[in-house]
């Protein structure tokens, strides 16, 4: 990095520490960096002397998943070329890639009017917040006049004018699908309950076989030797370690035959995959190192295991189902069965079935978007009430608290501390705990993190039973907010907060960045200085534990977090 800033060429991303992003920042303005390779956090400064911008790729990375560009992201990228005011002109280039389209690009650059969209929805803490201050009915009053709710009325009148035209469809349709013979439509309707019934035991024997090969999994012990039966890991593999998460969860950590050393998962056999074999794994193997993989991987295939026996075809749970078998007799012995144009009956009845379907969807959407804020409103304090945060119009001691919790997972950290499960932890345990409800793992194999064991596990596998509990509690109220705890950072923290260097926290996750690191502590840093400030209200052991988060904020804030927090 020091060696291409010093010829001119500079990097700029989130993943970088602060204090060099601020390096580049200021030797880019004063020109003696002629060229920075950058996200768009480098786009939002203001007058940065760049007269070229080039976008490698027309997506990007939007907090969630890799999605197209916008107009309005466009504009803002190569908005940067050229100060206004003070540069004649800028140039922006696209770097063709297969499958781009020239006239896409040239739609991004010509729009010069963007849509505006409200991102606004009711939450718990701003629903005792507005409860305190308004009162429910004056509350509601409120949302229904909010811009979200304006566009989401809006929407409505194209809605309707597609729900007429597909009921003039329907008529039309309805008159193709009559047959002398009998009534086609309800002929139809039968043969989907049947397609909707072989469907459904479908799923049930894949759910089954599902829960099958994951029981099999959580029984692995380190050297069973099981048979990976296809993909790219097919054949033999020893279990090293057997890979429980908090949740679970086995994702056992394995050797195959060929040397490959990684973690393995439910998608990895569509079956029960128990051990075929036991082989011997030495009490302080190091599946990095390569001589100890090949030695192992060479044990394993000198191993006489037969070949997968060639499995004999399994009864299908249709051949036992009394509906399916009365659906099937009820279908044969129809009268439209004999019709000689029967499919082209079915086929129109299958378009009727379909538009009368989509028309159903799009009024049900009419009704949900009339005053819909004003109704999640309305669910969200159902939630609350049973959970004693509301009281009918009063806001209760919990929900006070509640209210000065600031955070996407704001219930279920009033939950944790109500119910004790951060009492009589250290701070850095109280740490890496609270990290899960502030950290968002970006790629799916994240799903097994390293934990560290003790009080950490108990309180892990404690919030995420809480979260399946105040899941259910929204689902039956009709809400979806709180995300799942993400273990991913807690490791991370862990280590910091016990007082370990950058670089030993940042070898033990090579996909950790130091910026990213950074980030995440500061947003644990914010959370835990709101758990300090209601945890005498809503835990058991309140003052304990305010105590043991001041001590965990000091612990988490220091070195380039708390340079980064003041900088």
């Amino acid at each position: 990095w020091l060696e291409a800033l010093q010829r001119g060429f500079a990097a700029h991303h989130a993943g970088m520490l602060p204090t060099f992003k601020e390096v580049v920042e200021e030797l880019f303005v004063d020109g003696l960096v002629q060229a920075v390779f950058a996200t768009e956090t480098l786009a939002l400064g203001i007058n940065m002397p760049a007269r070229s911008v080039v976008l490698e790729k027309l997506t990007k990375w939007n907090g969630e998943t890799h999605a197209d560009v916008t107009p309005g992201e466009y504009t803002q990228l190569t908005g940067r070329a050229g100060r206004r005011g003070i540069d004649v002109e800028g140039h922006a280039v696209v770097l063709w890639q297969p499958g781009m389209s020239p006239r896409t690009v040239a739609g991004l650059a010509s729009t010069r009017t963007y849509p505006l969209r409200s991102s606004f929805r009711p939450s718990y803490n701003m629903a005792v917040n507005l409860v305190g201050n308004l009162g429910r009915e004056q509350a509601r009053t409120l949302l229904e006049s909010s811009f979200a709710q304006f566009q989401a009325d809006a929407s409505v009148v194209g809605l309707a004018q597609q729900i007429r035209r597909n009921l003039e469809g329907l008529e039309g349709y309805r008159a193709s699908v009559t047959c002398h013979l009998g009534d086609a439509e309800q002929y139809g309707r039968l043969r989907a309950d049947l397609q909707r019934r072989e469907a459904h035991l479908a799923r049930q024997g894949a759910a089954q076989r599902r829960a099958a090969a994951a029981a099999a999994l959580e029984q692995l012990k380190p050297g069973d030797v099981v048979r990976v039966p296809s993909g790219r890991r097919s054949g033999l593999a020893v279990v090293l370690d057997p890979g429980i998460a908090a949740n679970g969860d086995a994702h056992p950590l394995v050797l195959t035959e060929d040397r490959w050393a990684g973690r393995l998962s439910i998608a990895d056999f569509p079956a029960a995959a128990p051990p075929v074999g036991r082989l011997r794994v030495p009490k302080h193997f190091n599946h990095k190192s390569p001589q100890s993989r090949r030695d192992l991987s060479s044990a394993l295939r000198e191993l006489d295991i037969p070949g997968a026996a060639r499995r004999g075809r399994r009864r299908s749970a249709a051949a036992d189902d009394d509906e399916l078998a009365a659906l099937r007799t009820a279908l044969r012995r129809h009268p439209v069965h004999g019709c000689e144009e029967r499919e082209q009956h079915l086929r129109w009845a299958e378009r009727w079935h379909r538009l009368r379907t989509d028309t159903d969807a799009l009024e049900r959407r009419v009704a949900g978007k009339t005053s819909s804020i004003a109704r999640t409103f309305d669910r969200v304090c159902v939630v609350l009430e049973e959970l004693g945060y509301l009281n009918g119009e009063q806001v209760t001691a919990a929900g006070q608290s509640l209210a000065r919790l600031y955070s996407e997972s704001d219930l279920l950290a009033a939950e944790s501390l109500r119910s004790g499960l951060w009492d009589n932890l250290s701070p850095a345990e109280l740490a890496a705990v609270v990290s899960a409800l502030v950290y968002q793992s970006r790629r799916a194999d994240e799903s097994n993190p390293v934990v560290p064991s003790g009080g950490v596990q108990d309180a892990l596998a404690g919030m995420d039973r809480l979260w399946a509990t105040l899941g259910q509690t929204e689902t039956d109220a009709g809400v979806q907010f709180l995300r799942r705890p993400d273990p991913g950072f807690t490791w991370a923290v862990w280590r910091w907060a016990g007082g370990a260097r950058l670089e030993q926290v940042l070898g033990d996750d090579p996909d950790l960045t130091a910026g990213d690191f950074v980030r995440w502590c500061k947003q644990l840093v914010d959370l835990l200085g709101q758990v300090a400030v209601v945890a005498e209200d809503l835990s058991p052991d309140g003052a304990a534990l305010r105590a043991t988060t001041r001590k965990a904020i000091e612990a988490v804030r220091r070195g380039v977090v708390a340079y980064s927090s003041v900088a």
